[in-house]
């Protein structure tokens, strides 16, 4: 479903009064607060119940069974599903202005196909099994497939119609290589069963480190995008009007876009939904200026990543149910809600 111009995004981004601009500074401090909340319950609850004395002592000593639980596994879980969320909510924030559709997100122009078709062929075809091998793949995949899109969706001429499109062919030639290939591969299918699904259950903090710097640059780009984005959202004559440089703002925010979205899902697998309802719900409250709402969907992300990491451990002890799985249980209803939503504004 494309959505050449909605009309929130086309309304004026003039500053806001002086107080309902601290209301927004106010709500981002919560929102700060909700994020640490979110972090803590993540360091402190798990798939093994463990006191909270002992989480503590994990904390704060260098050796024991609790240190190994609580410092190895939830705060290298809890640090990369900080970074994930912040990216995808980011780069789905991106996109949605840059395709002037609010319900697009990442995986809309091919990134985390591409991630995931790379990753299968390195397990496939080079022997790769450890995450620190194929997170290169994934990252290398995404990246090719963001300028592939780009390019074929018009490269200087690129339109957000073109570049959806591109994005939309590319992903279902994609899927269905993955989908042969694990078919016909055993091993392949057996390997990659649970990074197709997504998870933050094997972050380490070699993956935290190899993807970190990708992550830094990626947010730092989209950050500065937000003005000019602010007038693209507009239509391409406002924009040009406007002294934007439209050929240069689209093609810094698929970069930032396939940065954050690449290293994140090499980092985690695809994880979806999370790009397009936070974004989509930030809007409802900040309006349609970029410049809060890019602040807003990267704190609130891993909110909701975090959070659903949180539940996923909770439900399935003393097993645990892959976070990926979860925010598609939760995505799926949201999205059908707000197309619904959409459609009936609209009539």
């Amino acid at each position: 479903m494309l959505v050449d111009s909605p009309p929130e995004q086309c309304a004026e981004t003039a500053p806001a009064p002086p107080t309902r601009r601290a209301i927004r500074v106010l709500g981002l401090f919560a929102s700060v607060a909700l994020l640490v909340l979110v972090a803590l319950a993540s360091i402190a609850i798990g798939a093994k119940s463990l006191p909270l004395g002992d989480v503590w002592h994990g904390l704060f000593h260098d050796s024991g069974t609790y240190a190994d639980i609580v410092v190895d596994d939830r705060i290298s879980r809890t640090v990369l599903g900080l970074l994930a969320g912040a990216a995808l909510g980011l780069s789905g924030a991106v996109l949605q202005a840059l395709t002037r559709n609010p319900l697009a997100d990442p995986g809309l122009l091919g990134i985390n196909a591409g991630a995931s078709a790379a990753v299968v062929t390195a397990i496939t075809y080079f022997g790769v099994t450890s995450l620190s091998g194929y997170v290169w793949f994934a990252f290398a995949g995404a990246a090719v497939v963001g300028a592939l899109v780009w390019f074929l969706g018009g490269s200087r001429g690129a339109t957000p119609v073109r570049l959806a499109l591109a994005g939309t062919a590319i992903s279902a030639a994609l899927y269905g290589y993955l989908q042969a290939v694990m078919i016909m591969d055993d091993a392949a299918l057996s390997k990659m069963r649970f990074w197709t699904v997504g998870s933050l259950a094997s972050a380490t903090g070699s993956t935290i480190t190899q993807v970190a710097p990708f992550l830094a640059v990626g947010t730092v780009v989209a950050l500065l995008l937000a003005r000019p984005l602010n007038a693209v959202a507009m239509g391409d004559d406002t924009a040009r009007a406007l002294g934007a440089n439209l050929n240069r703002t689209r093609a810094l925010a698929m970069l930032s876009a396939t940065v954050l979205c690449g290293a994140a899902t090499a980092a985690c697998g695809p994880i979806v939904f999370v790009g397009l309802m936070v974004p989509h719900v930030v809007r409802s409250f900040t309006g349609p200026d970029l410049r809060w709402i890019l602040p807003y969907a990267t704190i609130l992300s891993p909110v909701l990543l975090l959070g659903a990491d949180v539940l996923g451990r909770m439900i399935a002890r003393p097993a645990e149910l892959q976070v990926g799985i979860v925010t598609a249980v939760i995505g799926g209803p949201v999205f059908i809600f707000l197309v619904r939503r959409r459609r009936t504004a609209q009539l």
